[in-house]
């Protein structure tokens, strides 16, 4: 049974960092495609970053420059770490991942079936 894990959220002032962890079992992240999404109170989850399983990324325009998303194979862990935060990075914070060979990283939410229960993000202004 595959369970993703999303862990690093929390409470930060504008400009600062934080480095949000994905874990999971029942799949091993080198092969899997990955990204990370958003979904702030009244909108749409959106994609944020991700990576393929050859280690090609992408990034939203909105995080380019001061998002990084990283995968640890032999920790079998991704993170995004996240710079400059502003307040409209608010949002809950979700990990996802489809076994589904891919060498562009895809943007839809409908392309990735399992998913983390999700990690708060609150920054201040």
């Amino acid at each position: 049974q595959v369970q993703v894990v999303e862990s690093g959220g929390g409470l930060v002032q504008a400009g600062g960092p934080l480095r949000l962890s994905c874990s999971a079992s029942g799949l091993t992240f080198s092969n899997y495609a990955t990204a990370w999404f958003r979904q702030a109170p009244g909108k749409e989850r959106e994609f944020v970053a991700g990576i393929s399983q050859s280690g090609t990324t992408n990034y939203a325009d909105s995080v380019k420059g001061r998002f990084t998303m990283t995968r640890d194979n032999v920790k079998n862990m991704v993170y995004l770490q996240m710079n400059s935060l502003k307040p409209e990075d608010t949002a809950v914070y979700y990990c996802a991942a489809t076994r589904t060979y891919t060498f562009a990283v895809k943007i839809s939410r409908n392309e990735y079936n399992y998913w983390g229960q999700g990690t708060q993000v609150t920054v201040s202004s």
